[in-house]
């Protein structure tokens, strides 16, 4: 991944030492909503990041807002679908939501997903974390069936071939 600036955010792989800072991000939205941190289940991959995203491939960014972190976004292969990545782990602090940010990381996504051959995007998410649930829906993502986290009652899947193919 190379850096991204959306207005005066940057966007930029995790390093080591954002290890506290991220999951901290995670677990405070999450709180926000109501939702568990689980750093022995659903979240151990944050704590992870090298095991989970850097040795199969996947890529896990930081969102920097005047040297702090304040969001997170990271896609990793996974075993269903066809040639499929799913996104992980997009949070954005209250503070920086309801700029573009978010819609603006997702695309960013997207695009390092295509980059990286894979034909399918899965994404999983809570009802109750509704501008995420809009965000998707928007953006072309459909609700399927098959959500494998606790915490998750909403699956989403979007095929990149057809976006390529309707270019033609």
């Amino acid at each position: 991944m190379t850096f991204h600036y959306y207005r005066d955010f940057l966007i930029r792989p995790w390093e080591r030492r954002d290890r506290t800072s991220a999951a901290e991000v995670i677990r405070s939205v999450l709180s926000e909503y109501g939702l568990n941190w689980e750093p022995n289940g659903a979240d151990r991959d944050v704590l992870q990041v090298e095991e989970y995203y850097l040795a199969t491939k996947g890529e896990f960014w930081v969102i920097e807002h005047q040297n702090h972190i304040v969001g997170t976004g990271a896609y990793y292969p996974i075993q269903r679908g066809k040639k499929a990545a799913e996104i992980r782990k997009m949070y954005l602090l209250p503070s920086v939501r309801g700029v573009g940010l978010g819609k603006y990381l997702l695309q960013q996504l997207e695009a390092a997903i295509a980059a990286a051959g894979f034909q399918e995007i899965w994404i999983e998410t809570a009802s109750v974390l509704v501008e995420a649930v809009k965000l998707y829906e928007s953006s072309g993502y459909k609700l399927t069936a098959g959500v494998e986290t606790a915490r998750c009652d909403r699956v989403y899947v979007k095929s990149l071939l057809a976006n390529y193919a309707s270019l033609d």
